[in-house]
């Protein structure tokens, strides 16, 4: 039987990945596509979502996609952009607003019995966010919903084949919007709703020893939860044919090494441990590029996996634990690139190994929960996210030994208070927060010590909530807390006068600096 699946179509929404996010929290499977990568021979595709844009329907360089092959062979729910495009593309109008219509609407004079709502509140809160309005819908169509000030704020076409909304259900402002997902899933689509770590386990297992035969493949290990998680994985499915490679680059938290390297004993995998820190060290000697930075890194490991390929016999391919939001963020549909990822793309062909991403469609939490139903101790699974780069995109500019001291130190100071501190409700702030970590500035400041003048650099700590990391807020970490991390970070780390937090959320900013 194949795998039921939802494609969403990306037009480029900046919360195209968070439909599909909410479209898993309902075991359901789906994939994001480019608006021209249909996959019009997949067997397994229920329905459609087309998703937002940062375009006018009108606009030269908009997005379209051609519907003439999916209209009626799959349900279809337009959200913002797609609902507009679907509009203008039957026969509709879509024009101006005045204003634009950002911010809550409630929904009135909605289609009680249509099966989008159904379970729908009188009054329920939406989120409007778009530039544009639909003034006129096309022939076959009807408006089953409104807000105060959108007249169209949702149709349907009289055929039954397609849905649109104006206002975005995916994020959490519109109260009702994963009921209004689900109806449209679950009710119109006829998801079985079987997408679940069991089901994953089971037919990524099987998958794998198709895929693999009985080839040797090689697995960079990082010391995080998705690297752990696919180690776990493979070692299930192909047992000692995966031989882990764990590298020291000189960029992991102080002591993460020795400490990783015990717990990978620990879960039975085969795993070298490489020291290639001299190596990374030397070849970012002078770098200052946050993207060049990345982009040496990412090639250094590679060599290592490609030096340590030579002494195993039979290797044919290379492992990663590359999770669906690094696939997002090294590209978006404009072409404009956010940030690199070493695990992300191909290879070198002088390597000579295939690629194999046994997690690349799964969210982060959605590998915690795998690795639980794979029986791994909580402390790897709850460990929080960690750059591939390591430290060297928390240090600011160019990165030297005697910077990444400095920082392992703060660090080390900031993610142990974590864990002592605990909350009311008996969780540690660690638990409570999503990702944590202290940056080191190319800024130097003036401080008193006992009786003299100081001249040393500063610290940012940044501690995140989030749930797939693709939005995050800063934590509000009690004064009290942040007041000892500080006063212990500038006592006991030489070099270091000043410590400073970050209050910024994602988007805007990133959760790394760099």
């Amino acid at each position: 039987m194949a795998q039921q699946k939802i494609i969403i179509i990306d037009f480029g929404s900046q919360t195209t990945q968070l439909i599909g996010r909410r479209l898993r929290e309902l075991d359901t499977f789906c994939e994001i596509v480019p608006y021209n990568k249909f996959p019009y021979e997949d067997e397994g595709i229920i329905g459609v979502i087309l998703s937002g844009s940062p375009y006018s329907v009108y606009a030269p360089n908009a997005f379209k996609v051609d519907l003439s092959n999916i209209r009626g062979r799959y349900p279809i729910l337009g959200i913002c952009y797609g609902a507009q495009f679907m509009a203008q593309l039957y026969g509709g109008s879509v024009e101006a607003t005045d204003s634009r219509e950002y911010g809550r609407a409630r929904l009135q004079d909605f289609e009680r019995e249509n099966p989008l709502f159904k379970g729908f509140q009188e009054g329920s809160q939406v989120w409007m966010s778009h530039g544009d309005t639909i003034t006129a819908l096309p022939d076959g169509f009807r408006v089953i919903a409104s807000t105060e000030k959108v007249r169209y704020a949702a149709y349907q076409a009289e055929d039954g084949t397609l849905w649109g909304v104006q206002f975005h259900p995916e994020v959490f402002h519109s109260k009702q919007g994963k009921l209004l997902l689900k109806n449209f899933v679950v009710d119109i689509c006829g998801s079985r709703q079987d997408w679940s770590p069991v089901s994953f386990i089971e037919s990524s297992v099987e998958a794998l020893k198709s895929q693999l035969c009985n080839d040797r493949i090689i697995l960079g290990l990082s010391g995080g939860v998705d690297s752990s998680v696919a180690a776990v994985l493979l070692n299930k499915a192909i047992g000692n044919n995966l031989i882990c490679i764990f590298v020291n680059h000189g960029l992991l938290r102080k002591g993460e090494y020795e400490r990783v390297m015990r717990d990978y004993k620990c879960l039975g995998l085969n795993v070298i441990g490489v020291d290639a820190s001299e190596m990374f060290f030397s070849a970012l000697k002078g770098i200052n590029s946050p993207e060049e930075k990345r982009k040496i890194i990412g090639a250094k490991f590679i060599e290592v996996f490609e030096e340590e390929a030579k002494k195993i016999d039979g290797v044919r391919w290379l492992a990663q634990g590359t999770i669906y939001p690094d696939c997002i963020e090294s590209m978006n549909i404009t072409g404009k690139v956010i940030k690199s990822h070493h695990n992300v793309g191909g290879l070198p062909e002088k390597m000579q190994l295939k690629l194999c991403e046994p997690l690349r469609w799964l969210f982060k939490d959605e590998v915690r929960r795998v690795g639980r139903q794979l029986g791994m101790p909580e402390h790897l699974i709850t460990r929080h996210p960690f750059p591939g780069p390591g430290l060297a995109v928390r240090v600011l500019g160019e990165v030297t030994r005697e910077k990444i001291h400095i920082l392992q130190e703060a660090d080390e100071i900031f993610i142990n208070a974590l864990h002592r501190w605990h909350c009311s409700d008996g969780h540690s702030l660690y638990d409570e927060v999503w990702q944590a970590g202290v940056i080191l500035l190319p800024v130097q400041s003036v401080g008193v010590m006992g009786d003299e003048r100081t001249y040393e650099q500063a610290l940012a700590l940044r501690a995140v909530t989030s749930t797939d990391a693709m939005s995050a807020d800063w934590a509000q970490l009690p004064y009290e807390f942040l007041a000892q991390v500080s006063n212990e970070i500038i006592n006991k780390v030489k070099g270091i006068n000043r410590v400073c937090y970050d209050i910024s959320s994602k988007p805007p900013a990133t959760i790394e600096w760099e």
